[in-house]
């Protein structure tokens, strides 16, 4: 099947599977979404991630997190940049996710980072996408 939003789909795919209380969900992989899923990873909002070698393609699993009473870590994602139009930020207005609590991931040209990363190494880039 065609996407003509990759990581719109990872994103919606995620979201899905947290509603519905999955302990794994399963996304085609590229170099982009593996770079999103070291960030969630790192940033404590996935347990892990692993890439499942496959025939036609490559897969990434990704072990959701919840906390103690079944509630899910991620309660929101958001896709900012769109491939009809796209956002992109200076250093200076990289954009905060519900007063810091969130996540703003970009892609700049020193590769996919978090918001806080980005601002720390003074480059701006896509805003591609917000999590809570």
């Amino acid at each position: 099947m065609s996407v003509n939003d990759p990581i719109g789909d990872m994103l919606t795919r995620i979201r899905n599977a947290c509603m519905a209380r999955h302990a794994t969900v399963v996304i085609p992989a590229s170099k982009m979404k593996l770079s999103i899923a070291e960030i969630l990873k790192r940033e404590g909002f996935i347990k892990d991630y692993s890439v499942q070698e496959g025939h036609p393609s490559n897969t990434i699993e990704i072990s959701l997190k919840y906390t103690p009473d079944r509630q899910p870590v991620i309660t929101g994602l958001r896709r900012v940049s769109k491939p009809g139009l796209r956002i992109y930020t200076k250093r200076g207005d990289i954009p905060r996710v519900r007063g810091g609590m969130g996540l703003s991931i970009l892609s700049t040209p020193k590769g996919v980072l978090a918001g806080h990363e980005a601002w720390k190494q003074r480059v701006g880039g896509e805003v591609l996408c917000y999590v809570w």
